[in-house]
């Protein structure tokens, strides 16, 4: 059994609970009790305790739509890229890493993207996977990096037919072969979707393969109009809008998560909440690939589950809050945006997305609920409680502030120091793989 108190304490439940000195008990991976620190201390006094110090103790973070496989990108050169434009962002760098992953670099990837996430205090992840240099078994490499490191995860692989039938058939037999083994496990701990590229990528012949192989228990994990290029082809090709098209292959549902929706209509917007769909805004990606700004307000407003993810571009929570906050101000001329939706999006909305898969309650602290806790070492200049507790967050935190993090009951990182992995020899094979892989490139 496990104490953390004497910090300030905030629950994230639905009555929003604040305890200026609290503390929280678990013991295996669930939440025994929250309350008063020196009450839990007296009541608890066999557990072992491990001190806030005065920081800020809160719910471990989720992150609905990350990508593992561009973890050693950080730093790469590559020979004559040079991009104009979305189509070749994704060829000339996304796409030419993919292809030259194995499965043994698609798990030094996913070591990366686990490290960094418990450094920014990031337990529970929904990623999106490609590695068209070796597909099978690729998502079972990741899953052995998620045990390690103790991060739960949701997986699934990027179907495509960008490099091919044969390759795209590879992809769909990854998906089922992953999401059946995910069904078989009884620990809630990892989870299978069946990940789809993007429209503009996937023909009807392979969305047909998709709809008649998934297994009924899952949904999908799909870009959707990440790029006005996506819409235009779509239009062009089928003669429709791309949700519309996600509708008649039978892929939206209350399982479905669409990544970005950058380019939707109202129409489209009705269908996805419609069909209980589920999005995921992803600021720093869409501002750095220069796609564009999604209607992500109006998203809210027409009360679809929204989360907020990196989409790889970082593993900071915190950070991507920032970005979503200022981007929806200024492309709105608005000042009033995004102050209550981007939080909600990524504290209700990103809980409520993982527990349509974990069974668990996550991104809470009350009796129960999973034990994904983590301590900032944030201590407040100005009086702090729970109205104006996202003001400090947004204004005086960020991911790397985050000093202690316990994910599923197990303590991952303690004063900032790693435990049970070695960082050193870790960070050492990361790098040899990363330099492996820009050698494969470059030549």
């Amino acid at each position: 059994m496990f104490l953390i108190g004497n910090g300030r304490l905030f629950t994230r439940d639905e009555k929003n609970s604040f305890f200026e000195n609290g503390a929280v008990v678990w013991t295996d991976n669930t939440i025994v009790e929250v309350g008063d620190f020196e009450t839990l201390k007296k009541k608890y006094a066999d557990a072992e305790f491990i001190d806030a110090k005065g920081g800020v103790i809160h719910p471990a973070f989720i992150n609905t739509h990350e990508h593992i496989y561009s973890a050693l990108a950080r730093g790469l050169s590559i020979k004559g890229y040079a991009p104009n434009g979305f189509l070749e962002i994704l060829d000339g760098l996304w796409w030419t890493i993919d292809r030259n992953l194995d499965n043994d670099l698609t798990k030094l990837s996913a070591e990366a993207t686990y490290l960094e996430c418990i450094k920014n205090g990031v337990t529970t992840i929904f990623d999106h996977h490609a590695s068209f240099g070796e597909i099978s078994g690729s998502l079972f490499a990741i899953e052995e990096a998620a045990r390690d490191f103790g991060v739960r995860s949701v997986l699934c692989y990027e179907i495509s037919d960008r490099d091919g039938k044969e390759k795209a058939h590879a992809a769909i037999k990854e998906n089922v072969d992953f999401a059946k083994h995910a069904l078989s496990l009884k620990d809630d701990f990892i989870k299978g979707m069946m990940g789809m590229h993007a429209s503009f990528t996937i023909s009807d012949e392979t969305m047909e393969l998709c709809r008649k192989e998934k297994p009924k228990e899952i949904g999908y994990h799909i870009h959707v109009a990440e790029d006005i290029l996506d819409l235009h082809r779509c239009l062009k090709e089928h003669g429709k809008r791309i949700v519309d098209r996600l509708y008649d292959w039978d892929v939206l549902g209350e399982k479905t998560l669409l990544a970005h929706c950058i380019y939707v209509n109202p129409h489209e917007m009705d269908l996805i909440r419609d069909t209980n769909t589920m999005v995921v805004h992803n600021p720093e990606s869409n501002m750095g690939n220069a796609c564009g700004c999604p209607p992500t307000m109006e998203i809210v407003h027409k009360g679809i589950l929204t989360g907020l993810g990196t989409d790889g571009y970082t593993h900071d929570m915190i950070e991507s809050w920032k970005v979503a906050n200022i981007l929806h101000k200024h492309h709105l001329v608005d000042p009033g945006a995004a102050w209550a939706e981007v939080p909600e999006m990524l504290f209700q909305g990103n809980a409520r997305i993982a527990n349509r898969y974990f069974e668990k309650k996550l991104g809470v602290l009350e009796k129960g609920a999973a034990a994904d806790i983590i301590i900032t070492d944030y201590i407040p200049p100005t009086p702090m409680n729970a109205g104006n507790l996202n003001g400090h967050m947004l204004f005086g935190m960020n991911g790397r502030s985050v000093v202690t993090t316990v994910g599923n009951g197990k303590v991952l990182m303690k004063n900032r120091e790693l435990q049970g992995i070695d960082e050193e020899r870790c960070l050492a094979k990361i790098r040899e793989g990363a330099a492996r892989l820009e050698k494969k490139i470059n030549g």
